[in-house]
């Protein structure tokens, strides 16, 4: 979309992502979806929408159909506009299966367990910086203080990278996940990010090959399953999304969180005195509130739905955020939050040979931020809704500045 037609066009009044009433409360267009129109197509996109849970859970459960191979957007040409091969998420089995098989021997629960007493020792030191600006009277906004520090930190401690060269994921993060303020892709930008990040890791791999040090490069430059090892290009599509992917969905979290805990304070309360629910609390959180609001498959074949055909080469967008509320899949309070709701299977790290392979990663992140934050702050602190500022995009949810003050 050039910026001419970002500001001229008529959005569709069904579904639309960059619909800045659609981006402000998305969940009102979800219902309609759901109720009228549970496969759409959006002309103008040229895309279908599938918004109910049964059908997007059994969308991303076969591969064989729904293809992540041609991207992950509707976007018809997303991986040739950045001028890179696909990494692993933007494969299908067998070749996507493979890779996953390998990385999974380095990434194991172990290096994950392995990680606890770092991201506290960051979380409590973050918090405490947080606490010592309140006593002098500033306003501490979460995303810069917090939210996107941590998982920044976490990456960059995964993957072997020093402390002196870790600022250099944000902006990478930013160039390749983000819209501009017209909702178009900076393709020069971005391709100056892929750049980046291809030419630091490829040196990392490099290096970890010729001098093994332990870290997570080296366990993947070793991997082997049946005589099968990782190429270069396999570990840097891993380390893109991870930093893509990673650093940009676990800050958007902790915002939108934040927000919901705000209109249901008794829930809150409940996770500050009785730190045990806040493993479901989270899967609560991420259920209600989807940082990613949905991905697109490229269909493999002619499929019908609702008495449509879909043709096949049709992009579909599988709407995870409409699916986590869908009634028909979690009843009747499907919009609101409660922490002691049986999960059963939320859409937010997707499912299927998709799922998220750093979700143990983010829960081990959002876990010890909600312990630590309820037991250092607790209640004590007002978020300034007047000068928040959510992210203006329509395919991730979250914020970009949430100021709180904190009551010492």
């Amino acid at each position: 979309m050039t910026a001419t037609e970002a500001k001229t066009i008529e959005y569709d009044p069904i579904y639309d992502p960059f619909n800045p009433e659609l981006i402000a409360d998305p969940y009102p267009y979800y219902a309609r979806l759901r109720d009228e129109h549970p496969l759409y197509y959006n002309e103008r996109l040229d895309c279908y929408v599938l918004s109910r849970y049964d059908d997007i859970y059994r969308a991303l459960r076969k591969p064989q159909i729904f293809s992540s191979a041609q991207g992950l957007t509707p976007e018809k040409d997303e991986i040739s506009k950045l001028g890179i091969p696909p990494t692993f998420i933007m494969m299908d089995p067998p070749d996507h299966t493979r890779l996953r098989r390998l990385i999974t021997k380095a990434f194991t629960p172990d290096t994950v367990k392995a990680l606890e007493p770092k991201i506290r020792a960051f979380v409590v030191e973050r918090i405490e910086a947080m606490k010592t600006k309140a006593a002098d009277g500033e306003l501490i906004d979460l995303i810069p203080e917090i939210a996107s520090p941590l998982p920044t930190m976490v990456v960059a401690d995964i993957l072997g990278v020093p402390p002196e060269d870790r600022e250099k994921f944000d902006p990478w993060s930013d160039a390749i996940t983000s819209a501009s303020a017209d909702f178009t892709l900076d393709v020069e930008k971005a391709i100056g990010a892929v750049q980046g990040l291809v030419t630091y890791f490829g040196g990392m791999c490099q290096a970890r090959r010729a001098n093994p040090t332990g870290d997570m490069i080296t366990k993947l430059t070793q991997a082997e399953v049946d005589g099968e090892t990782l190429s270069d290009w396999d570990i840097l599509g891993f380390c893109f999304v991870m930093i893509a992917g990673g650093n940009d969905t676990t800050s958007n979290f902790i915002g939108n969180s934040t927000e919901q805990l705000d209109k249901y304070p008794d829930q809150r309360r409940e996770m500050i005195e009785n730190p045990a629910c806040i493993p479901n609390a989270v899967e609560e959180l991420l259920r209600i509130e989807s940082v990613v609001q949905g991905l697109s498959r490229t269909t493999t074949e002619n499929v019908e739905y609702y008495g449509t055909t879909i043709p096949a080469g049709s992009k579909v967008h599988n709407l995870y955020a409409s699916g986590n509320r869908d009634p028909r899949h979690w009843g009747d309070d499907a919009d609101e939050l409660d922490i002691h709701r049986e999960i059963d299977k939320h859409l937010s790290f997707a499912q299927g040979p998709h799922f998220c392979i750093g979700a143990h990663v983010a829960r081990l992140m959002i876990r010890i931020y909600f312990e630590e934050m309820g037991a250092r702050i607790g209640e004590r602190y007002e978020v300034d809704w007047d000068n928040a500022e959510r992210r203006k995009s329509g395919f991730t949810r979250g914020y970009t500045k949430l100021p709180i003050r904190i009551n010492l």
